[in-house]
């Protein structure tokens, strides 16, 4: 499988696509619900029995696909044998449930290699954003994409967008480009209009430009429901990963387009929502974990801190919003 993911061989052995979608005849591989564990640690190592217990949650609640290795996953802070120990762990507790893993890394080279890891744990895609020191222009995150492509054409590709993290914005027109290279399965969208006929809109107007075999996907939990509701695909969600039950009901609702529902689902957690605004997601998800017991400290690397004082006070109390599972 070294350089193709999900080769026909790959598929036979492990049936990929258990949750997928049909549109046009062409089945897409990433829909529906994807959740994104954290890589919890204990006393400065992986702590890869923690983190095997979440993807078995996920799975057993029913989500549609593991990512692992996310931002939330603390995939740029970790060194390449961890990250290959736990994408390894991800499609072992995984079974048939299709894993993507982050992939990305401040040069292509290193890029390269973190695909090649992932093919050889067996993966059925990756996740890649344009990670960097410098600011890169258009056609050097285009180049980033194209290299891959290249090099891994039968691994399917989830472009991030996630400008908060990476300081990259991509424009739609550069989305589209993308887009039309073979291995790309799903766009991951990191901004949405707070419009909801604007955000349907542009997710049509995007539609429309891209193959029908490339799923359109939402993250930042809080407008994940909105981005649903306006014609997304899927929902790569952080929380999910701590808290699947909950957030199945949350996005089977939205696909089902039950405004209502997924609405008063999502307004329930507008606590929680709005500490990841404040303090990131990547602090508030550790912070919940460790508070329920997901993880013995905190999955955050350092310089990062956990949260402390009157921050902690408020995960604790937003907490209370979330029915655990």
């Amino acid at each position: 499988m070294r350089g193709s993911i999900v080769g026909p061989e790959a598929r036979a052995a492990h049936h990929w696509f258990p949750a997928t979608l049909i549109r046009v005849g062409v089945i897409m591989l990433f829909t529906g619900l994807s959740a994104f564990p954290l890589t919890p640690h204990r006393g400065g190592a992986i702590d890869l029995d923690a983190f095997g217990a979440l993807v078995t949650d996920a799975v057993n609640a029913g989500v549609d696909s593991i990512g692992a290795l996310g931002s939330t996953g603390g995939y740029a802070y970790l060194e390449r044998p961890d990250r290959i120990a736990v994408a390894e762990r991800a499609v072992a507790e995984a079974g048939d449930v299709p894993v993507v893993v982050g992939v990305g890394a401040i040069s292509t080279a290193a890029v390269l290699r973190n695909v090649e890891d992932a093919a050889t744990a067996g993966a059925a895609g990756v996740l890649l954003a344009p990670v960097s020191y410098q600011p890169l222009r258009d056609d050097e995150v285009f180049g980033l994409f194209a290299d891959v492509a290249e090099r891994f054409p039968d691994t399917p590709v989830v472009v991030y967008d996630n400008p908060a993290t990476t300081g990259f914005t991509f424009t739609t027109d550069l989305l589209v480009k993308i887009a039309e290279l073979r291995s790309v399965a799903s766009i991951k969208l990191g901004s949405l209009s707070a419009d909801s006929g604007e955000a349907r809109a542009d997710i049509s107007a995007l539609r429309a430009r891209i193959r029908p075999d490339v799923s359109i996907g939402i993250s930042g939990d809080g407008q994940a429901v909105r981005g649903l509701l306006a014609g997304c695909d899927v929902w790569y969600s952080v929380l999910a990963g701590l808290f699947p039950a909950r957030f199945s009901e949350m996005a089977a609702a939205a696909l089902a387009g039950d405004v209502e529902r997924a609405s008063a689902l999502s307004e329930e957690l507008a606590a929680v929502w709005a500490l990841n605004l404040k303090r990131g997601s990547f602090r508030v998800a550790a912070a919940l974990a460790t508070m329920t017991g997901r993880t013995s400290e905190d999955a955050v690397y350092a310089p990062v801190r956990a949260l402390a004082g009157a921050d902690r006070d408020a995960v604790e109390h937003a907490l209370a919003s979330l029915t655990v599972d």
